[in-house]
């Protein structure tokens, strides 16, 4: 084929994907349980543009990370600024915060978005270099009730898909004064293995030695077995709010582990990180994670306002449905197919299948009828409930066949009657939902 999609992308088709989470109608239905539980816990969406110029991200995501350094799609446009394709939503989120000047709307904000995402990796089993991804952002709350309410909305989303075996990992990269007391103790510790540890570690060494925790390099993952544990560098103060998150996490029944090697790859974090992972998505195992970031905003020219919030990717999501057999929903099917034959009768049934669907009826037509068995196949094939057949016979008695597909059963019924037999059917239908 001379044009082909590019690498690192993937196609979300109504029918014939290769694989079944490619499907649209998989992907409009997570999206309507993740918009609508992030609706139910009083957030609100927001919609920013795909790119920004860089240097939001760099101020934002940190010029130490991975997303900075490696992985961001930038071009310069026709005025020669740098410009960025979105790698992640919260920066996004805190631009659009500060420049519409939101703060001054209320005390407490929350947001969540559903969006595309991009970043220059090596695509890899769950990762893509445009992926999609569920956020929410809660500004205004520095207390661990807020960064509960969060966790707790992560884990009710996936409930209500019906993921299960899930594992939250729980840690604290603490306040200001907790991560310079232990990058003293990380780097003392590390000092003595510099010239083992890899090239990215050596070069966070000394601009950001928490982000080698972050390392998926073996032989720094070796070394960091022994390595002191930062909850044992908390602040009296950072370690009350770690307390009192895992106290209210325990009253809502959500369990957790604590995992002092979390530390996220954003460098905007402070206390509160966390990770929710899956069993079967290999080694590429989280499905969503976040945690608070508290001065974000004020980085930004914008009020000090504490903040926290997580991200998930869709496909992700997806991909543990599949993997655990969760139930999916079916694919929507016509209740009516209107199979006209002849001129006229195509005249007829068009008119009638356009009153269907005013009334909100599923209605679907074959406008190149030619023969009944093929009409019969089509509608099977779309999973049509009912197959109405018109043809000359039928338009001079003024009736029309009707065919129950699945228990075959058939009946005749004057075309005068019929959206009001279908309006009647469609809602005992909805009743019964």
């Amino acid at each position: 084929m001379k044009y082909q999609i590019p690498k690192g992308t993937f196609d979300i088709l109504p029918y014939g994907a290769d694989e079944p989470w490619k499907l649209s109608a998989l992907w409009q239905y997570v999206e309507q349980i993740v918009r609508q539980t992030a609706i139910d816990y009083g957030y609100r969406e927001i919609r920013t543009p795909m790119y920004e110029r860089s240097e939001l991200f760099d101020r934002g995501v940190g010029e130490t990370s991975d997303i900075v350094m490696k992985e961001m799609f930038t071009f310069e446009d026709k005025g020669g600024r740098l410009i960025s394709l979105r790698p992640e939503g919260t920066s996004s989120v805190m631009r659009a915060f500060v420049e519409n000047n939101l703060a001054q709307l209320g005390p407490v904000h929350k947001f969540f978005y559903i969006a595309p995402m991009f970043r220059y990796e090596r695509p890899q089993s769950g990762r893509y270099r445009q992926h999609h991804q569920f956020g929410v952002e809660a500004l205004g709350v520095a207390g661990p009730a807020q960064d509960a309410e969060v966790i707790d909305l992560l884990c009710e989303t996936y409930r209500r898909l019906g993921l299960q075996n899930l594992t939250v990992e729980l840690n604290s990269v603490g306040d200001l004064e907790s991560r310079q007391s232990f990058r003293d103790a990380l780097q003392a510790f590390l000092r003595p293995y510099f010239n083992e540890l890899s090239e990215d570690s050596q070069s966070r060494f000394e601009k950001n030695p928490l982000r080698i925790l972050d390392s998926k390099d073996p032989k720094d993952r070796d070394i960091l077995k022994q390595a002191p544990s930062i909850l044992h560098s908390l602040s009296e103060k950072a370690l009350e709010h770690f307390n009192e998150l895992k106290r209210l996490l325990d009253s809502c029944r959500i369990p957790y582990r604590v995992n002092d090697r979390i530390v996220r790859g954003l460098d905007y974090y402070n206390k509160t990180v966390f990770e929710v992972t899956a069993n079967v998505l290999g080694a590429q195992n989280a499905l969503g994670g976040g945690g608070r970031y508290d001065g974000l905003i004020a980085t930004f020219g914008g009020p000090d306002l504490p903040g926290v919030g997580f991200g998930t990717g869709i496909e992700r999501i997806l991909q543990t449905m599949i993997a655990q057999s969760v139930p999916l929903p079916k694919e929507p099917a016509p209740l009516v197919y209107w199979l006209p034959l002849g001129d006229e009768a195509r005249r007829t049934c068009f008119t009638l299948a356009t009153e269907c669907r005013h009334r909100k009826i599923f209605a679907e037509i074959d406008l190149q009828a030619k023969k009944i068995q093929t009409g019969l196949q089509n509608a099977t094939r779309l999973n049509a409930q009912i197959c109405v057949i018109v043809g000359s016979e039928e338009l001079a008695k003024g009736t029309a066949q009707i065919k129950h597909l699945e228990s075959r059963r058939q009946e005749e019924i004057p075309l005068d009657q019929l959206i009001d037999y279908f309006v009647a059917i469609n809602q005992k239908q909805a009743e019964r939902i």
